[in-house]
C-alpha cells in the first residue's frame, strides 16, 4: 500500500485545492491577532475624569451647569486643599448642600475654609469626557481599579493556556476541523456577550472563555494547513504568521473608525462566525483520519484533491497506509515517553515560553512612538513584516536549526547591547533593539513550524497546542518581569532577556533537522528524524556530485 506522502504527491502537494484552503484558514490569523492586541484599544484611558462631591448631580441639574463648569468647581476647592493630591482619584471630604449658591457652592467655608477641607479617595463616582468608551470608563477602572485593567489580559492569556491544553487534546481525540468550527463559534458568541457584559465579572468570565475558544481556532487551522501540503511546501506556516501581522495592521484603522468600546468588540468577534461556512470548503485531515483507521475517508479526501488540483489518482491507490499507532487518550507522558520525544517537548516549551517573554517585553519597552496611537500601532505591526520575509528566503535554503538558533542569538546580543548604550545615543539605542525585535519575532514564527514539524500525526495538535502554552505562560509573566525589575535598574530586563535568549539558541541546536523531511506518522517516526535526516543529506550530496560529474 502506498503511504500518505506517495499518495499526496500524486494528488498534487500544493495545488489549487491546498492554495484555497490556505487562503481561507489564514483569515483566523488575523481575527486572533485582533482579540492578542485589542486590549490596546479598549482599554485606551480617558483623556479626562473627576471624582464628584456626593450632591454635585442634583446641585448641578439644578443650577444648570455644563460638565466643564460643574469640573471646575470641584477640582478648584481641591486643589486648594491639598496641591500635591492626586484630583483624578480624590474629592473634598464634604457634601454640597443642594440648596447653596450656584455660582459658589463652598461660599459658606470661604477661600481659607474650601482649603481647609479635608480630602479623602474617590469610592466610584466618577465623571467621564467620553463616558463609555473604553472598559475602563465603563467597569470604573481608573486610580486604585487600574490594575484590573492588566488582569484582562491576564485571563486572556490563561483563556488561550485553558485552551491548549483542551481543545488541543480534543482536535487529536475527536478531529481537526469539528475543533476548529466549533472554536470558532464559541469566538463568536462569547465575543457578542463580552460587548453587552452588564458588569466586569460577566466581561472576565466570558473573555477568558473567548481566549479557550480563540487559541482552539488559531493552533487547530495552523495543523490543517500544514497537514495537507508536501514536506517542500510547509512554510506557508510562515505565511500564516504574516496574518496575524497584517491583523495587527488593521486593528488601528478599525479603533478609529469606531469610537466606542463595544462596537471594537463587535467589529472583531463577528467576522469569527463567517468562518462557520468552511464545513463546506475545508476538509478534514486525511492525516489525522488515518491515525483514526478511517482510511477509505481519507482517500475519498484525496481524491478531491486530486480533482481540484487537475490531477488524476491511479486506480491501484485503493488503499493508504494507515498507521499501527493509535493514542486515543493523548496526554503529557506521551509527550516525554521516547528520549528524542522528551528533548524536543522541552526544548521547544523552552523556546516557546522565552521567545513570548522577550517579544512581549521588547514591544512594551520600545513603547508607542509618537503621539498618535493609530499609525503608531500601525508602524509597529509593520515592523515585523521583515521577519517574516527572511525566514522565507532563508528556511529551505539552509534549513529550520540554523536560521532558529541564530534569531535568539541575534536577538540576546542586541539585547545586551541595547542595555549598556548611552541615553545620548537615543537613535542608536532604538535601532538596536529594534533590531532584537526582529530577531526574536523570526524566532517566534520559526517555533510554529518547528513544533508541528516535530510531532507525529497521533500527537501533533496536542503536543503543538501544550508546548505552545508555555507561550501564554511567558506573556502573562512578562509585564510583571519589565516593570517590577525596571525600578531597580531600567535596563535590566533587557540582560535577562539576553540570557533567555543566547541559552534558548544554544538548546534548539540540540533538535533534529526537519527540512525537506515528511511530517512523522508515529512517535518511531520521531526517534528515526535525526538519522533520516543524515541520510537524507548523504543521498541528495551523492546525487548532486553525479550531477555534476
Amino acid at each position: 500500500m502506498p503511504s500518505f506522502d506517495e499518495v499526496l504527491k500524486e494528488a498534487g502537494e500544493f495545488g489549487r485545492f491546498q492554495k484555497r484552503v490556505f487562503f481561507l484558514l489564514s483569515q483566523t490569523g488575523v481575527t486572533f491577532s485582533f482579540l492578542f492586541t485589542s486590549v490596546v484599544f479598549l482599554g485606551q484611558a480617558p483623556q479626562s475624569y473627576w471624582c464628584r462631591i456626593p450632591g454635585a448631580a442634583e446641585l448641578s441639574a439644578r443650577c444648570g451647569w455644563t460638565l466643564e463648569e460643574e469640573r471646575n468647581l470641584t477640582l478648584l476647592p481641591l486643589r486648594l486643599a491639598n496641591e500635591s493630591s492626586s484630583q483624578e482619584c480624590e474629592r473634598l471630604d464634604t457634601v454640597w448642600d443642594t440648596s447653596e449658591s450656584c455660582a459658589n457652592p463652598l461660599a459658606r467655608h470661604g477661600a481659607r475654609g474650601a482649603g481647609s477641607l479635608p480630602h479623602t479617595a474617590c469610592r466610584g463616582d466618577w465623571v467621564y469626557e467620553q463616558p463609555h468608551a473604553s472598559i475602563v470608563s465603563e467597569y470604573d477602572l481608573v486610580c486604585g481599579n487600574a490594575w484590573m485593567l492588566d488582569l484582562t489580559q491576564a485571563i486572556l492569556n490563561l483563556g488561550f493556556l485553558a485552551g491548549a491544553f483542551t481543545l488541543g487534546y480534543a482536535a487529536d481525540r475527536y478531529g481537526r476541523i469539528l475543533i476548529y468550527l466549533l472554536s470558532c463559534l464559541g469566538v463568536g458568541i462569547c465575543g457578542v456577550i463580552v460587548a453587552f457584559a452588564p458588569n466586569f465579572a460577566v466581561f472576565s468570565i466570558f473573555r477568558f472563555l473567548q481566549g479557550v475558544f480563540a487559541k482552539g481556532s488559531w493552533m487547530t487551522c495552523y495543523v490543517i494547513v500544514t497537514e495537507i501540503v508536501g514536506s517542500d511546501q510547509r512554510i506557508i506556516g510562515i505565511v500564516i504568521q504574516i496574518f496575524f501581522t497584517l491583523g495587527v495592521m488593521l486593528l488601528p484603522g478599525i479603533a478609529y473608525w469606531i469610537p466606542n468600546w463595544q462596537g471594537i468588540q463587535l467589529a472583531i468577534s463577528l467576522p469569527n462566525f463567517l468562518f462557520m461556512l468552511y464545513y463546506w470548503a475545508v476538509p478534514e485531515s486525511p492525516r489525522w483520519l488515518l491515525t483514526r483507521k478511517k482510511g477509505e475517508k481519507a482517500l475519498k479526501i484525496m481524491r478531491d484533491i486530486a480533482k481540484h488540483n487537475g490531477k488524476y489518482l491511479s486506480p491501484h491507490y485503493s488503499e493508504i497506509t494507515v498507521s499501527n499507532e493509535e493514542v486515543s487518550n493523548p496526554s503529557f507522558l506521551d509527550l516525554v515517553r521516547t528520549p528524542q520525544m522528551r528533548r524536543n517537548t522541552l526544548i521547544l516549551m523552552y523556546a516557546w515560553f522565552t521567545t513570548a517573554i522577550i517579544y512581549q517585553g521588547l514591544v512594551m519597552r520600545l513603547g508607542i512612538v509618537g503621539g498618535n496611537l493609530y499609525l503608531d500601532f500601525f508602524i509597529s505591526g509593520a515592523v515585523e513584516l521583515p521577519a517574516a520575509l527572511l525566514i522565507l528566503v532563508t528556511i529551505d535554503r539552509i534549513g529550520r536549526r540554523p536560521p532558529f538558533a541564530i534569531s535568539n542569538i541575534v536577538a540576546g546580543i542586541a539585547c545586551l547591547i541595547t542595555a549598556f548604550l548611552p541615553e545620548d545615543l537615543p537613535w542608536f539605542k532604538t535601532t538596536v533593539a529594534t533590531l532584537g525585535r526582529l530577531a526574536i519575532t523570526m524566532a517566534f514564527e520559526i517555533v510554529y513550524l518547528v513544533n508541528i514539524e516535530l510531532y507525529p500525526t497521533t500527537l501533533r495538535n496536542f503536543g503543538v497546542s501544550l508546548c505552545s502554552s508555555l507561550c501564554d505562560l511567558g506573556g502573562s509573566i512578562a509585564p510583571f518581569l519589565v516593570f517590577r525589575l525596571a525600578t531597580i535598574w531600567l535596563e535590566l530586563p533587557l540582560i535577562i532577556f539576553s540570557f533567555l535568549a543566547v541559552v534558548c539558541g544554544l538548546l534548539v541546536l540540540l533538535l533534529p533537522e526537519t527540512k525537506g523531511i515528511s511530517l512523522p506518522e508515529t512517535v518511531d517516526d520521531v526517534e528515526q528524524l535525526s538519522s533520516h535526516y543524515s541520510k537524507c543529506s548523504k543521498k541528495r550530496k551523492h546525487r548532486d556530485t553525479n550531477s555534476y560529474i
